[in-house]
């Protein structure tokens, strides 16, 4: 499959690389990365099948819309049925609850839910409809977040509402890292996130558990680039932060959307959907942005304990303690076309670039 990849003889300079060094560490490797876009690089270029059989390619917690929790759609689904207009993501649009109810089949019984492409879109029609509470549904990790903040710190319309569900990408790893049942040898960072947070979130992993931390950028090439650069450090017996993204990734991130997201929203205890809940994980408004908080809309919060279907393992997959191939429901039940669980409906999902590039 070297022909996918832009250039060959690049491509087989680095394996031969890597080859060298794994032959050398003489032990099998696992290696994880963070990044929903980073999977379906690796299984549409097919890099997998490149790669020495016992150095495995694990997908991690990367897809924001997966992990986002099943009371965000029960949440909004309410908020639409008392007559608010509910934004979003397409993204967001057919993820199932565990009664595999979704947005999708909320708009089909008359509620007023919006696809758009952008928050600033959703303030638009908060401006545009100003007797009637708009409701952005705020879902991602560090990525989106900023654009968020952004809209709150300049003052929207009164009628302008949040239902905030940001999640944080390092609080996850550090979950996997410390997990005792689950043995890492290093992490392939995040290209997006580390945009915004820098890499001196990451220094933690090398320093308290041991483990090499690249960052990686998304052309398959980037991503071999990664690898190798983890194989170096694990041959060296060294673990360190290494940016092998530098044409996009500063080691400070990006200051300005920091600054935002630091004004408008405080780090709190958040729930992982299949998961359950990591400390310090989740953004909320400030008490300065409460205004905003759509769940103030409602009378009593929601929770909802079974988050899954039964017999959904999308939470092992999340983890990358089960591959999708292994649950029950793979491609039989949950298919892109009839998803039971969020895994297989996002485009960063790994049930769904699975089932499309039929990539184990």
């Amino acid at each position: 499959m070297l022909e996918i990849l832009k250039s060959r003889k690049v491509a087989q300079k680095i394996l031969a690389s890597i080859n060298a060094s794994f032959a050398s560490l003489g032990k099998p490797v696992k290696i994880m990365h963070v990044c929903g876009t980073h999977e379906a690089t690796v299984a549409r270029s097919g890099i997998r099948s490149l790669l020495p059989r016992e150095l495995e390619v694990i997908s991690g917690p990367g897809c924001p819309v997966c992990v986002c929790p099943a009371e965000h759609i029960a949440t909004a689904i309410e908020l639409a049925r008392k007559g608010h207009i509910i934004v979003t993501f397409g993204d967001m649009f057919k993820v199932p609850d565990a009664t595999l109810t979704t947005l999708a089949l909320a708009k089909a019984q008359g509620n007023d839910i919006r696809l758009v492409y952008s928050v600033r879109d959703a303030v638009r029609i908060a401006e545009e409809n100003p007797s009637r509470a708009i409701v952005w549904l705020g879902i991602g990790f560090e990525t989106t977040a900023p654009m968020t903040a952004d809209v709150l710190l300049k003052a929207p319309p009164s009628n302008f509402h949040v239902l905030s569900d940001f999640r944080l990408v390092p609080p996850a790893m550090d979950l996997l890292a410390k997990d005792p049942d689950f043995e890492l040898d290093a992490f392939v960072l995040p290209g997006h996130v580390s945009t915004i947070i820098g890499t001196d979130p990451y220094e933690i992993f090398p320093k308290k558990y041991g483990l090499p931390c690249v960052v990686g950028g998304f052309e398959p090439i980037d991503f071999l680039i990664a690898i190798d650069r983890i194989l170096k450090q694990l041959l060296n017996e060294e673990a360190f932060v290494e940016n092998a993204y530098p044409r996009v990734v500063r080691p400070e991130g990006n200051i300005k959307a920091l600054n935002a997201m630091n004004k408008v929203f405080r780090v709190v205890d958040a729930k992982w959907r299949g998961i359950g809940m990591i400390p310090r994980s989740g953004l909320e408004l400030s008490p300065r942005f409460q205004q905003y908080d759509a769940k103030k809309l409602l009378d009593h919060p929601i929770n909802i304990e079974q988050d899954l279907a039964k017999g959904c393992q999308c939470g092992k997959v999340i983890l990358g303690k089960t591959k999708p191939e292994e649950c029950p429901h793979f491609l039989r039940r949950c298919t892109p076309e009839t998803p039971i669980g969020p895994c297989m409906v996002s485009d960063e999902g790994t049930c769904r670039i699975h089932a499309k590039y039929q990539q184990a």
